[in-house]
């Protein structure tokens, strides 16, 4: 059955304040995407309004074509800007922040799908601020999102990703540092099960991943997917509650909730700053 009129707990307010138009201009002054407008978060506002955002990295246009997402898709024909990290370095060194997530596009047309300027934005945040904390989620190169369960990875991701994938590289990711955190995300309303999101979230954690968002997902166009189901708030708690039984550090589960979530912001910094403060060994 498919299901087009949102229902009451997911209508959001329009965007709005003095933060939100703040870093409105300042994104544009220096040419900068963010996944907030890109992708068309409903919680723009919110984030916007609280002095944060999610820096979308290389471009707005992306390689791939997924069928749940609102980003361009094309080909950018191996075009980069090679100034980009200076000038989120300098954006963000304007923002009264203390952690920040970057993101980007997929660039498939690029011999390392990106990564250097992933790592070099990384290094000009750190010279400039060095106590903020950067969260990279990172795109398909390394498949950080698992996105929906395994029986709808073909109908709803690139077909250059996959369940597998996504499964092998966040485990490797443990494996080159212990003390990383791992954090992956599933959408809800395509047609899955709740046993299928259960199982999905087992195999996460199978795979060390430390925190999980869960989250409905939104048609940005009528190109894109049909919405299956609006999932009711009380199943997402109920999601919340199994996946905490599991074992996860940190489960945010929400209508409203994406990848890249305030609340679990907030609880990644504290868990840092904290381990900071304590003496090795």
């Amino acid at each position: 059955m498919l299901v087009e009129r949102k229902p009451e707990w997911l209508r959001v307010r329009p965007p709005s304040g003095e933060n939100y138009a703040h870093l409105k201009s300042l994104f544009r002054s220096l040419d900068l995407h963010t996944v907030c407008e890109e992708a068309h978060c409903p919680n723009v506002w919110e984030c916007w309004g609280g002095g944060t955002a999610t820096i979308m990295l290389m471009g707005d246009t992306c390689t791939r074509g997924c069928r749940f997402c609102a980003v361009t898709s094309g080909n950018p024909h191996g075009v980069l800007d090679l100034d980009e990290p200076k000038k989120v370095a300098i954006a963000l060194a304007e923002m009264d922040l203390s952690y920040v997530v970057l993101t980007s596009v997929d660039r498939d047309d690029l011999s390392d799908g990106g990564a250097g300027h992933f790592a070099k934005t990384i290094r000009e945040i750190k010279t400039r601020r060095p106590d903020m904390l950067v969260e990279a989620l990172i795109p398909d190169f390394l498949d950080h999102n698992i996105e929906t369960v395994e029986r709808l990875q073909g109908a709803v991701r690139d077909r250059r990703a996959n369940y597998a994938q996504s499964l092998k590289v966040l485990r490797a990711a443990k494996g080159m540092r212990s003390d990383l955190f791992s954090k992956s995300s599933i959408m809800l309303g395509l047609g899955e099960t709740r046993e299928e999101v259960l199982a999905t979230m087992r195999d996460l954690r199978a795979n060390e991943v430390d925190i999980v968002t869960v989250g409905q997902y939104l048609r940005p166009s009528s190109w894109h997917l049909a919405v299956q189901e609006y999932v009711p708030p009380e199943a997402f708690e109920e999601l919340r509650v199994a996946g905490e039984s599991m074992g996860f550090a940190y489960v945010a589960a929400g209508p409203l909730v994406r990848s890249s979530y305030r609340a679990g912001e907030f609880f990644l910094e504290k868990v840092i700053r904290e381990r900071k403060r304590v003496p090795a060994g």
